[in-house]
């Protein structure tokens, strides 16, 4: 399906899917394999893929509902909408052949030579380092200061420690055995600081066998200014280099770069590595002129500005000959606005919340109520004031200020100008969905995944309820009636 409204994609697959609708959201020439949910051009998006975003949600700023909950569909949708845009992108990079820009093919020969590396260090001899509660205990018996109790913190500083040191030794020997059959040449000359100012990047500081590390990759490499300086520092990093040179080349004839667990790393790298320059490539097409920002603020204020807000506390009574009465005990001591609330109030919520309605922003409540809560200072209890839910006594607990008000301001010029230049990249994207390339969504699949899970959900509850003791069938039964 190619898209032909400017609505959110999110938005159409949630009015589609969880209201149970029969929305044509796509339909393939071919039938897609069981777990591909959308195709965008030649890129295809699995339902597990997506469950993956969801458990590493933590990075990206999203709850984790668990399988089964409705919100957790709205989620897998939201990152649905998040990885169609991004697959957009990514193809519009490759049409405009930005995978040939030099910096970007740096970064890649980079991250595949990392990965090589790691991966043949982890599968010969650099991998997992265990210690045994025993090893744990002797360290502890003969390193410890006596009468230091043995906590679980000490615990995991002793694992540490007793891994750091193996991890040396077996470096060691490592990097012993890894460089012999090679051939090694390091130009020491070239490592001295007082020559830097005449040293081409192309200079030659190391060969190993038949390939060369110049100054200028060295020099890359020497990220710490103040270790940057000495030939100790040098001369370690150098060698980390030479190294990563040999355990490469080991990787390759041991075939670790056809490993699926390379392939995936290496293929995802190379994806989002470009989806991201390319970006910034739009960001810096689309930097908006200091007249649009001005022009955009005053038309969408309601965007950019952020409101003075307070955090409430709140008593609700059915007259104000009540609220008057418990006003007074709270003024006098006799209770405190938290007792007031439990004991008091006619707000459903408020045995729970004791009155606290967290943060609320200045016009969104009942005007009775906003006049007075946002006329009071910090610890002031204001009211009685009625309004058709009652009448209320209040109390404001903190204060954040209106923020974004005035364009002048940098804060208020920088956000007007991050929305906007927001909007533009959407816009971009949106005309890519609708116009440059191909988008189909198999919602035939999502939904038969998702009644799959649904259905192992229930069964699984179903045996947990037969395996119940006559005693816990009993409470469960009375939990359920309660």
């Amino acid at each position: 399906m190619t898209n032909t409204t400017k609505s959110s994609f999110a938005t159409i697959l949630i009015s589609g899917l969880l209201l149970g609708s029969a929305f044509p959201l796509g339909a393939a020439a071919l039938a897609p394999p069981s777990d591909v949910i959308a195709r965008v051009g030649d890129q295809s998006i699995t339902f597990s893929q997506i469950e993956l975003m969801i458990n590493s949600s933590d990075m990206i700023g999203m709850g984790s509902p668990p399988p089964g909950n409705p919100a957790r569909n709205q989620v897998r949708l939201i990152l649905l909408d998040k990885v169609i845009s991004a697959d957009l992108l990514y193809l519009d990079a490759m049409k405009k052949g930005m995978e040939s820009d030099p910096a970007y093919q740096r970064d890649v020969q980079r991250y595949s030579r990392a990965i090589l590396a790691s991966l043949y260090r982890e599968k010969h001899g650099l991998g997992e380092i265990a210690v045994t509660d025993n090893e744990v205990r002797n360290y502890y018996k003969k390193n410890i200061v006596k009468g230091t109790p043995f906590t679980p913190e000490v615990r995991m500083g002793i694992e540490a420690t007793i891994r750091k040191e193996r991890f040396k030794i077996r470096k060691a020997a490592f990097q012993k055995e890894l460089r012999k059959g090679n051939e090694i040449v390091v130009d020491s000359t070239k490592l001295k600081p007082d020559g830097d100012a005449a040293r081409a990047d192309s200079e030659v500081v190391a060969r190993i066998n038949r390939e060369t590390i110049t100054w200028g990759e060295l020099q890359s490499e020497l990220t710490d200014p103040q270790k940057s300086s000495s030939v100790e520092a040098r001369t370690e990093t150098l060698n980390g280099m030479i190294d990563e040179h040999i355990v490469v080349d080991k990787a390759k004839v041991a075939r670790i770069d056809q490993d699926p667990i390379f392939v995936g790393r290496f293929n995802e790298f190379k994806k989002v590595h470009l989806v991201s320059l390319y970006k910034t490539k739009l960001f810096g097409e689309m930097e908006p002129t200091d007249r649009e920002i001005r022009e955009y603020f005053e038309k969408n204020k309601e965007k950019i500005q952020t409101p003075e807000s307070r955090k409430i506390q709140m008593v609700v009574l059915k007259t104000k000959v009540e609220a008057d009465d418990v006003k007074k005990k709270i003024k006098s001591g006799e209770l405190t606005i938290f007792q007031a609330a439990s004991q008091y109030s006619i707000d459903p919520s408020a045995k729970t919340t004791l009155g606290e309605l967290g943060w609320v922003a200045k016009g969104t409540g009942f005007p009775e109520l906003d006049r007075l809560a946002f006329s009071l200072k910090p610890d002031d209890l204001g009211g009685p004031v009625e309004t058709p839910a009652g009448w209320h006594l209040v109390k404001v607990l903190e204060v954040r200020g209106a923020k974004y008000q005035n364009i002048e301001d940098k804060d208020t010029r920088q956000r007007a100008r991050d929305i906007l230049l927001s909007e533009k990249v959407n816009d971009y994207v949106v005309n890519l969905r609708k116009n440059v390339f191909p988008v189909e969504v198999y919602a035939g699949v999502f939904q038969r995944i998702v009644q799959k899970e649904q259905e192992k959900i229930e069964a699984k509850r179903k045996k947990s309820e037969k395996t119940l003791s006559p005693a816990q069938e009993s409470t469960a039964k009375s939990g359920a009636k309660l």
